[in-house]
């Protein structure tokens, strides 16, 4: 597998046509949009996608629980970003130290999740388009909720904390006009997988 961690540049006359096969490393997720060279010309011909083909090339990175060879519904007219996931795991041990408050046990209790509440970093998942140069084409990316503070006091945002590697197939060309020779290879895609509450640098 090929790792891609570069940007090159290719001189086609006097324009200059970016063929970025992804972004250079970067603390920053989700991973913005590729700037590339919109002549249909580099984009992969009918035949050069044929499922089969590409699902045995790309074998078990295949992953469909983050990929989509089509385009994917839209559940009731909302993306999957606004379906916030539910809290998961048990209460922090911040949080369980609450009992010092000098509230009866029940109203600690529902203070406390409620705080865990007001403080949790879900991951919300909305599906995005890669474009053609990319198989498969959709891939679900993982985002972090921070309409709000996360903070109490506010001043704290939920920000991107861990992220897991996907490997997709990327249209390739080298060369260019009639003698560019293009193909698929292996690149890794990074989908934001935690999120936690922190200060914004």
């Amino acid at each position: 597998m090929q790792h891609l961690l570069f940007c090159s540049t290719i001189h086609l006359g006097v324009s200059q046509h970016f063929l970025r096969l992804r972004p250079s490393p970067s603390e920053h997720l989700p991973v913005p949009g590729l700037k590339e060279d919109p002549d249909p010309k580099y984009d992969p011909r009918k035949e050069d996608l044929a499922e089969r083909t590409l699902k045995r090339k790309l074998g078990r990175n295949f992953d469909p629980v983050f990929m989509s060879i089509n385009s994917p519904p839209v559940v009731e007219n909302r993306t999957a970003l606004e379906a916030q996931p539910r809290l998961m795991g048990p209460i922090p041990n911040q949080l369980k130290q609450l009992d010092r408050v000098t509230v009866g046990k029940k109203a600690r209790r529902k203070f406390s999740q409620w705080l865990w509440a007001y403080t949790h970093c879900p991951v919300g998942y909305v599906w995005k388009d890669l474009g053609v140069r990319f198989w498969p084409r959709y891939v679900k990316e993982g985002q972090c909720l921070n309409e709000r503070s996360c903070s109490f006091p506010a001043g704290m945002f939920c920000m991107p904390d861990k992220s897991v590697t996907k490997t997709f197939l990327r249209w390739y060309c080298q060369g260019f006009l009639k003698k560019k020779y293009c193909m698929w290879i292996q690149v890794q895609y990074p989908i934001i997988s935690e999120c936690k509450c922190s200060c914004v640098e």
